[in-house]
């Protein structure tokens, strides 16, 4: 005998789960393996060499295995920062030597992160250990000026999600890329708003900073882009990009700094732009793969000089001075070289 219930409720799950397959088919996904070659020049007087980067780690979006560390360091090791639980793998190098090298390797898998299934009403509950990133910090500063634009860009938007989206597009709109801008920027965001323009990490830290003061928690991203051919020197490829807190949901990606990027390359104005602004809204590409997740201010094992302003290059101090580390290759020189695998 046939169970009509049992059909109607098989048909239901079906029809419920199909967005969420139609997603999972579609997704896709790079691989191959990853090479950062890293020597520090110092004089040979020079005792007290440290060295820190980020240390990538799976999630649901990315598979990171097989990874291998070598060099003619004293003592290395992987530790957790306090802040955000950010891992870091820490070299140093206490007997002088003329040149410094470390060579990280890993095999890294990306998947396209697709969040576009959003509820229809969200929930207003959010969880205590994302309730920090609503936080005012030395970097992501929620002065009068940042709440008044805020207030500005989600005047009459009830929830999360729409305040979200309005500071996304505001974001897209006001904020343009400064392709003079060395590396990934600073990352200043009163800086950034006062020039309306930057790089990657300007730009997402303007939207983190305007979605915090606006009550939507929100914080960076820092990451590599995989390459795109066989073989690709990928050293420039590094990026920042953004998520928001949905509650009820979870995180969702944003990147407001490849929209401009895109429109920049294209000659695209933004209305031409509008699919590219959309598909960023709630979604980044198979072609990166998160390294650190909010900002770092302190190192484990703890800096000598100041803070950081975020952390995603290698960073070295000599004798508790700081290198350039902002994409100048002087005194601390690094390559990554992507591998592909099919």
């Amino acid at each position: 005998m046939i169970n009509r219930k049992k059909i109607l409720s098989l048909i239901l799950s079906v029809l419920f789960l199909m967005p969420l397959m139609w997603s999972n088919a579609q997704a896709r996904e790079r691989k191959g393996e990853v090479v950062l070659d890293i020597s520090i020049d110092a004089e040979n007087g020079n005792s007290d060499t440290r060295l820190w980067l980020p240390y990538p780690v799976s999630d649901q979006d990315q598979t990171i295995e097989d990874m291998r560390i070598k060099g003619n360091f004293t003592r290395s090791g992987v530790y957790s920062n306090s802040e955000n639980g950010v891992l870091m793998l820490y070299a140093e190098w206490s007997e002088p030597v003329k040149e410094r090298r470390l060579r990280v390797t890993y095999v890294a898998t990306a998947e396209e992160r697709v969040k576009k299934d959003f509820p229809g009403k969200s929930e207003s509950i959010i969880p205590v250990e994302v309730a920090k990133y609503l936080d005012s910090t030395e970097f992501i500063p929620l002065n009068s000026k940042i709440v008044k634009i805020a207030a500005k860009v989600t005047a009459g938007k009830k929830d999360v999600h729409e305040k979200a989206r309005a500071v996304y597009d505001w974001v897209v709109e006001n904020i343009s890329r400064d392709p003079l801008v060395q590396g990934c920027g600073l990352g200043d965001v009163e800086v950034t708003l006062a020039k309306r323009s930057g790089k990657c990490a300007d730009i997402s830290s303007v939207f983190v900073a305007v979605a915090r003061a606006a009550g939507v928690p929100a914080r960076e991203v820092f990451g590599i882009r995989l390459g795109k051919k066989d073989i690709e020197d990928i050293t420039g490829g590094y990026h920042c990009w953004a998520e928001f807190y949905e509650p009820g949901y979870g995180w969702v990606p944003v990147d407001p700094a490849d929209v401009r990027k895109i429109m920049l390359i294209k000659g695209l104005n933004l209305k031409e732009a509008g699919k590219y602004r959309e598909y960023y809204f709630g979604a980044v590409d198979e072609y990166r793969i998160a390294i650190a997740k909010g900002r770092t201010d302190f190192l484990a094992p703890a800096q000598k000089a100041g803070p950081v302003s975020y952390f995603m290059y290698p960073y070295a101090e000599v004798d508790g001075k700081p290198l350039e580390w902002l994409a100048a290759q002087k005194k601390l020189k690094y390559k990554n070289t992507f591998t592909a695998i099919r």
